[in-house]
Parts: C-alpha cells; structure tokens; sequence
C-alpha cells in the first residue's frame, strides 16, 4: 500500500532544493574583502633577532628568535615573538603571534597620550609622558617602534632599569594598558567629559597661580 505525503510536512516552510542556507553566509567574499583591507593596513617593523644555539647529541643546532611590532597607525599596536631555523620563518611566525594579541590605545588628537603612565615588566620600568605638537618620538629603539606603529607623533619616554628589549617591549604594553580616555573615565565615574576635563585645566590654573 502506498504512503500518502504528509500534507502539514509540505507544508511546513523550508528549504526547497536549489534554495541556500543562511548558514556561513559570514563568510562571504565581503567579510574576505574587508579583512584584507584591514591587514594590508597593518605595518610592521623588526625590533630586534637572536640567533640561539640548542645543544644536541651530534652537536649545535642553530635557530633563530624574532621579535616584531605591528600596529595600523590609529591608535591599535601589538607584539610577538617567533623562533624558527630560518629568519623569514621566525619574523612571521612573531607577526602573526602580533596580529592576533593587537590593542587599542586611546590617542588625544590622534597624535599623542592622554596622560602619563607608567608600566614595569621584570628588571624594565618605563615612563611615558604626553608631549606638545611638534616635540616627536623621544625614545629608544624598541620603544620607538611601537609609538611609530601606533601613530603617535610626539611622546616623550624613558627606559629605566634594562636594555633588554623583550622587557622594555613588555614594560611599554603595561603602560599603554593603562591609559585612559577622558570619555571612558566620564562614562566610568557617571559623568560628563566637560566637567572632568573642566576641574583638571582649573587646577591647573589655580596651581599655576600659587
């Protein structure tokens, strides 16, 4: 005896043959597209290369440890390290590590930090202090880099304690974590951006007169 068709089933709305699913649709040419804009916006530079040596039985084995800055210049940055036995293999094993552990720092002006900071990560201290226009990157060589790939145009900053790089990379990022926007701080505190930017330039001034 034949089956007759469920009547409610064809009824029921769905996915006819030749019909696509909604599923994945995320990941259309367009998201592709806009992802590539934004990584070809990114820019990197080499902060600094070692070559380490692993003892082994039949003797040296010889590789390299790359540490590499990336950042858009608007404001977003990030660090990595790779180690591979060829340098291009380890400059972007540390990229892509830089890539995916980028974060966003809020700039005044688009051109320097709202405030001063201060970050440490093992013997490295580091001080960061806003600059006026026109006084330019005033740091060392890895500190630079991050500023430079960050887009900040003047900052003052100084290195105490260590020459290492990996630890002055590190003591920069644990400054830059700590800095603020007076809009973030405003929307933290329930205030408006005028009233705590207000008292901050009239204590200034009241400082100024004593």
């Amino acid at each position: 005896m034949a089956r007759t068709p469920n009547a409610e089933r064809s009824e029921r709305p769905g996915r006819e043959r030749g019909e696509r699913s909604d599923r994945g649709r995320g990941r259309g040419p367009d998201n592709q597209n806009s992802r590539d804009r934004e990584e070809s916006d990114i820019v990197d530079k080499l902060v600094h290369i070692n070559r380490v040596a692993k003892v082994v039985k039949g003797g040296r084995r010889f590789a390299f440890a790359a540490l590499v800055v990336v950042g858009d210049e608007k404001g977003r940055v990030g660090y990595g390290s790779g180690k591979a036995r060829e340098v291009p293999e380890a400059i972007r094993k540390a990229t892509e590590q830089a890539k995916r552990n980028m974060i966003r720092v809020a700039l005044r002006e688009g051109r320097t930090l709202h405030h001063d900071a201060h970050g440490h990560f093992g013997a490295g201290r580091v001080v960061l202090r806003a600059a006026p226009s026109g006084t330019g990157i005033i740091a060392g060589g890895p500190m630079r880099a991050v500023f430079e790939t960050m887009g900040v145009q003047d900052v003052v900053a100084k290195c105490i304690g260590t020459s290492n790089p990996h630890n002055m990379i590190k003591a920069t990022f644990d400054a830059l974590v700590n800095v603020s926007s007076p809009r973030a701080i405003a929307a933290k505190r329930g205030k408006k951006v005028g009233e705590i930017v207000g008292r901050r330039d009239g204590a200034a001034a009241a400082g100024a007169k004593e």
